[in-house]
């Protein structure tokens, strides 16, 4: 009788441990990897990526939710902004990496992102002190099979397609105690002479973190496929301002009629990152950017017009008033092409474009060009088409994505005879 009184004890004891560590299991956390995607209008969370209990070839989305909190400890973000529920409206079998595969280990959940979803967003942006411009926010997911009670709700890695591909870590003194960061991209597939593209960011982009200008507004597009076909193999270099390219010494924005206390020292970045690698074109090089870095880029061209093959400038915050007729007749053989919207309430394109665009034509410029939108709109059409208005000043979705081909009178702009885009106008212009 004792005998099997302890069989019973142990059989009993066996069962309780057996149910609660399954219990235990299904309950436990476990890790997940976000993948962060830049947009049109800029970053979002657009996967999950969750390790499963056993391989498995099938998976179903309507399985899962999602829950995610924002926080910062230096960015306000408004109560309606801080938590919510996600939408999954995809899952398939893949790779640690997102891949997808027949059988596998992995689930990537595929979550909603929208330009007026801003709970996918992994920024806040903000105009109070520090964290003035955009920054990151603490992004944290809880994951939920609600069939097996399996969360995940520890971030193990963080994807971002586009950006990952770029060295982050550049660092350029430009005077004593002051330095200035950059994103850069070398071409694989480099030949002995290889063009670089520069991108000056806008005004919510400044700091000290280049993925914040890379992701912010999609111009780690320049080192996509889509547009390096036209160049070969073309470097890219993206520096970040401490604050704001339009800055004078005392802090304050001034739109050409004072001086900016960054153009000697990003002249001098993009001179030295020239001369570390020797293998770049100096007949090709090409300076471009949005509001502030379109003001930047037009200064720079103002002030070395002889070094660039080209300049590409959307959304210009450059004042035409604080141009001299001198200044815009010593530019007015370099090549450019400006994009702007008529709704752009931020940097007026009658205070700016406008009059510069028909001053360098006034002047006898042959190789400017100018696209002037009437909206930004969606160019994916999954959003709303023609009917989904983006912010009139964010016409620099136009130039990141190849889609100028229009000049100022509604003609097509016309390479060796036949109509061109922008980063194909771009990709031929060549020093002498």
């Amino acid at each position: 009788m004792k005998v099997l009184h302890l069989t019973k004890v142990i059989c009993i004891a066996l069962v309780c441990a057996l149910f609660l560590g399954t219990s235990a299991q299904a309950q436990s956390s476990s890790d997940y990897t976000l993948v962060v995607e830049g947009y049109d209008w800029g970053p979002a969370v657009s996967k999950v990526i969750v390790a499963l209990d056993a391989p498995s070839n099938n998976v179903d989305f309507k399985d899962f939710t999602v829950a995610v909190t924002r926080s910062s400890d230096c960015a306000t973000i408004p109560d309606a902004l801080k938590s919510g529920n996600r939408t999954v409206v995809f899952a398939y079998i893949s790779d640690v990496q997102g891949n997808r595969i027949k059988e596998g280990s992995h689930a990537t959940l595929v979550l909603t992102v929208a330009p007026n979803m801003p709970l996918s967003s992994p920024f806040q942006y903000s105009q109070s002190g520090q964290c003035r411009g955009n920054s990151w926010v603490n992004y944290q997911v809880t994951a939920t099979n609600t069939k097996t009670n399996q969360v995940w709700n520890k971030e193990k890695a963080r994807l971002r397609p586009g950006i990952d591909e770029f060295d982050l870590t550049g660092k350029y003194e430009y005077e004593a105690g002051k330095t200035m960061s950059y994103a850069a991209f070398a071409p694989k597939n480099k030949s002995a002479k290889n063009p670089l593209i520069i991108w000056l960011h806008g005004g919510g982009e400044g700091g000290t973190d280049p993925t914040i200008p890379l992701i912010g507004n999609k111009a780690f597009n320049y080192a996509s496929v889509d547009i390096q076909k036209y160049f070969g193999a073309a470097y890219v270099l993206v520096p970040q301002c401490p604050g704001a390219w339009m800055h004078n010494k005392e802090g304050v924005m001034q739109p050409g009629s004072g001086e900016d206390v960054y153009n000697i020292g990003l002249m001098a970045l993009i001179k030295a990152y020239v001369a570390q690698h020797p293998d770049i074109d100096s007949k090709r090089i090409y300076v471009g950017g949005c509001s502030n870095g379109g003001y930047m880029a037009l200064k720079l061209i103002l002030k070395e017009p002889a070094y660039f093959a080209a300049g590409y400038i959307s959304a210009l915050a450059y004042q035409s008033q604080y141009i001299t007729d001198a200044q815009i007749s010593s530019i007015k053989n370099v090549p450019m092409w400006f994009i702007h919207c008529k709704e752009d309430a931020t940097t007026k394109p009658d205070l700016t474009v406008v009059p510069v665009y028909e001053r360098l034509k006034k002047a006898g410029a042959k190789n400017v060009y100018f696209s002037y939108y009437d909206h930004v709109t969606d160019l994916s059409g999954f959003f709303g088409g023609d009917n989904y208005y983006y912010n009139g000043h964010w016409s620099w979705i136009y130039l990141h994505v190849n889609h100028a081909q229009l000049d100022y009178d509604g003609s097509l702009v016309r390479l060796n005879g036949r109509p061109t885009t922008i980063m194909e106008w771009m990709a031929a212009q060549r020093k002498k």
